[in-house]
């Protein structure tokens, strides 16, 4: 399977044991392998938020982050270089048309537009990306 778009939901599943799945796993075996995910400009931030969130909360110490950040940077992770005026134009029309946060658009978006899968545990995006022709990759 070629290359791939990563969502944060799948990503985070390496983090959190319980949220993984053997599909999440594999991504990540692929990821070591050699291929390379894509992410929107907007993916280090939410990453960030959530471990900052965990945290917070106990669920992660600041060395589990550390960790998972580490692994994040030792596979194939690419940004998208995307102008950021996208934003206000094709992704706000694209989440207006499919119901989904403008976050969840920027995946779509960047889906659609390098002809990629999008891997995601996120339902609500699997099925906008389904109704838009994009492949998907459940995690």
């Amino acid at each position: 399977m070629p290359d791939f778009i990563l969502d944060a939901s799948a990503a985070l599943a390496w983090c959190f044991g319980d949220e993984a799945t053997v599909e999440s796993k594999a991504l990540l075996d692929r990821l070591e392998s050699g291929d390379t995910a894509f992410v929107p400009g907007i993916w280090g931030l939410e990453i960030a938020n959530i471990l900052a969130l965990a945290e917070r909360k106990r669920r992660l110490t600041a060395a589990d982050s550390a960790e998972f950040i580490a692994l994040l940077s030792a596979i194939g992770i690419r940004h998208d270089d995307a102008p950021a005026d996208r934003a206000l134009h094709d992704i706000l029309a694209l989440a207006r048309q499919e119901g989904i946060s403008s976050y969840d658009a920027a995946y779509l978006d960047l889906a659609m537009r390098l002809g990629l899968a999008l891997a995601t545990k996120d339902q609500a995006l699997a099925q906008a990306a389904e109704r838009q022709g994009a492949t998907v990759i459940r995690c």
